[in-house]
């Protein structure tokens, strides 16, 4: 390390077994990222899955995956039931994605469960998990960052920042997210035969 550097990427080492993969299956995975996921027909949702899953990844009974969709390393993401991950979602999975069912997670979102440390000069690197509670809906190109957990049902706006953890029910929006409402949730009565 230089002496008096206040960054110094020469000393940064990556901690042992941080990936949870060893270097060619994450390489692997990015190859089939790149290829037999993204070049899938937007319909074959079953076959995404199917391809997440064979790398790790624990995804819900009929989880809809768009082929546009990132995945930095599957075997650290949970993807509940009936839930939807759009066009462009990074899943950028240093460290544990945990996302409920029947979420929404809208186009262009960037959900980043990793974070170095500033203050120290050889940059550590650290992976605090995301939580999705269920029923959530995240809307387009919304930032979540590390270590925050998102209550059932709750909405955070387009263009949202989330910093910090965000009640159940409650619509948010801004940056930093912060709850504006509650969600109200309309019932409607089943049609009569």
């Amino acid at each position: 390390m230089r002496a008096g550097a206040v960054q110094d990427l020469g000393s940064f080492r990556l901690p042992d077994g941080f990936r949870g993969r060893p270097a060619w299956f994450v390489q692997l995975w990015w190859l089939v990222q790149a290829t037999l996921f993204a070049w899938s027909p937007q319909f074959m949702y079953g076959w995404r899955r199917w391809l997440l899953r064979c790398f790790g990844a624990r995804i819900g009974l009929n989880a809809l995956i768009r082929p546009s969709a990132e995945f930095t390393y599957p075997w650290k993401i949970t993807i509940g039931d009936r839930s939807w991950i759009g066009d462009r979602v990074a899943l950028y999975s240093l460290g544990i994605i945990q996302i409920g069912s029947d979420v929404v997670v809208s186009q262009n979102s960037y959900l980043c469960a990793g974070t170095h440390d500033y203050s120290a000069p050889n940059f550590d690197i650290s992976g605090p998990p995301i939580i999705i509670g269920d029923e959530v809906w995240i809307a387009a190109d919304v930032f979540v960052g590390p270590g925050t957990t998102i209550g059932r049902g709750a909405v955070v706006g387009a263009r949202s920042s989330v910093f910090h953890d965000l009640p159940p029910m409650k619509v948010c929006r801004g940056n930093p997210a912060v709850p504006v409402h509650d969600r109200q949730v309309i019932v409607r009565p089943a049609p009569s035969p």
